[in-house]
């Protein structure tokens, strides 16, 4: 079962993980996330087009939604928010952007994809997960091997699929979105800059940004209970 359904509620939060993360992303925050609304959590390992699993999405989920995006997922966030205006009431973007994939990260993403064709699929670089996470969190971190194992699960054609999305420029559409929007980026995020979703709180109308201090790129496994509050407070001002 893919959806909790803790008590009746105006609205469903539709979780949509990161790159090559699936449910076990939001772990930590699961369980309070549920005892405040339903929640559906978003499968994106056979994603190949943004745009359309934003419609799925929608198609999926009944009733009125907050879309809550963690850095890939946020792309498909922002799609949700763009075609169901009168559905989507909030949104919540956590270390994620709006800009397109540079020329460089494309080519890096080409000879990753043929890599993973010809000699097989062998997960993600340790290297590059703990790089994702704080500083003085990269060491001797289980969490390391909690993310590598989560990507390990979700095999070669999810690793293929999300290395080929489009991922275009959204700034011109960020004014279009009119639902209220939280942004939050993390001290630490070596991944995704401030400037990144400073574009994104300001070019959103009716959109704040809040920074999480001690955490890296994976705020949903380094600061659970920091989301979770900011999250159950953003949710409370909807209703």
């Amino acid at each position: 079962m893919n959806t909790s359904t803790p008590s009746a509620s105006p609205v469903t939060l539709v979780l949509c993980p990161g790159f090559m993360t699936d449910r076990a992303l939001w772990r930590d925050m699961e369980a309070g996330l549920a005892a405040l609304v339903p929640c559906h959590f978003a499968d994106l390992s056979g994603m190949t087009d943004i745009d359309a699993a934003a419609r799925d999405l929608l198609d999926r989920v009944p009733g009125p939604l907050v879309a809550l995006g963690f850095s890939m997922g946020g792309f498909v966030a922002r799609e949700m928010a763009l075609a169901a205006p009168d559905r989507v009431r909030g949104m919540v973007l956590m270390g994620t952007s709006a800009r397109p994939t540079r020329p460089e990260i494309q080519a890096r993403n080409e000879a990753l994809i043929r890599n993973t064709r010809e000699r097989g699929y062998r997960g993600l670089s340790p290297a590059a997960i703990r790089k994702a996470f704080h500083p003085r969190r990269r060491d001797n971190n289980p969490d390391v091997a909690f993310v590598l194992d989560m990507a390990m699960r979700m095999g070669p054609d999810a690793f293929i699929n999300q290395l080929s999305l489009d991922r275009r420029d959204g700034r011109p559409d960020l004014p279009k979105i009119s639902c209220p929007t939280l942004v939050i980026w993390s001290r630490g995020d070596e991944l995704r800059s401030l400037k990144e979703s400073e574009e994104l709180a300001t070019g959103i109308p009716n959109a704040r940004l809040v920074i999480i201090e001690d955490a890296g790129h994976m705020t949903p496994l380094e600061a659970p209970d920091e989301c979770l509050k900011l999250v159950g407070g953003f949710l409370a001002l909807l209703r």
